[in-house]
């Protein structure tokens, strides 16, 4: 089943013209059906009370209980719906996707963007209904970064390898590096679909972009970028498997 057109949407915030513009912006989207509003916590749990809805756009710091509590119980209904976290803070962009939402816009916001956010939270209300949706010609996931104040959304295919920094992990690209808040375990966890590998505690690596693996004076290391990143013994008959499947079956 494609992914579901005419969403019902229910816009929270308590800044009325801001409120305003986002309903005006979403009711001239053609993914959209319909278009609610609330100014507050409370009004939106009357809204989602009397009627379904498919998706949230949810601004994060209001009076009462905000934005992120409100998350929070969405995510314990039957049927939830899609969150897009909208915000004139980038502090919180982790926090948000760590609670699964499907986006996270920085006011003022463009159409451009918001349109983006529409098609993925559509997708993500496909997929929380146990649905397939289509496929899209370039599927990639993202990760929140900080980047000079600003939150920018890395894709996962532009990650080289990551190196564990306690509960943060470095994510190492090809024109830089970037330190978020998550533990190396999770996103090892997360993508060892999309061909990435645990080499060692600290080293999580993209089966692409290892150009060698050999045994050096103190261990096997892999040469990634021209770089020797260690491979401790508990993961070399991994790797090595790995390696070799990645070879006869494609890179992932």
């Amino acid at each position: 089943m494609g992914i579901v057109k005419g969403l019902r949407v229910l816009a929270v915030d308590d800044e009325p013209l801001q409120l305003d513009e986002l309903a005006y912006l979403l009711r001239g989207d053609q993914g959209v059906a319909e278009v609610v509003t609330a100014g507050d916590t409370t009004e939106a749990l009357r809204h989602l009370r009397d009627r379904g809805v498919d998706v949230v756009f949810l601004d994060i710091r209001m009076p009462g209980l905000d934005g992120m509590e409100l998350a929070r119980l969405l995510g314990r209904f039957a049927s939830p719906p899609a969150v897009v976290f909208v915000t004139a803070h980038d502090d919180r962009a982790v926090d948000a996707f760590d609670l699964g939402a499907a986006d996270y816009l920085l006011k003022p916001v463009r159409a451009d963007r918001l349109a983006e956010a529409i098609r993925r939270a559509a997708r993500a209300r496909v997929a929380s209904a146990g649905q397939q949706p289509q496929p899209e010609p370039v599927a990639d996931d993202v990760i929140p970064v900080e980047l000079a104040g600003t939150t920018r959304m890395l894709p996962r295919s532009s990650v080289r390898w990551v190196e564990a920094h306690g509960d943060y992990a470095r994510l190492h690209t090809s024109d830089g590096n970037h330190l978020v808040r998550v533990p190396l375990s999770l996103l090892a966890e997360r993508w060892a679909d999309a061909g990435f590998v645990r080499i060692h505690r600290s080293y999580l690596v993209a089966l692409r972009v290892i150009a060698e693996l050999r045994l050096g004076s103190s261990g096997y290391v892999v040469v990634v970028d021209g770089r020797e990143l260690p491979v401790s013994r508990r993961h070399t008959r991994e790797l090595k498997d790995r390696l070799v499947r990645a070879a006869k079956t494609g890179w992932r």
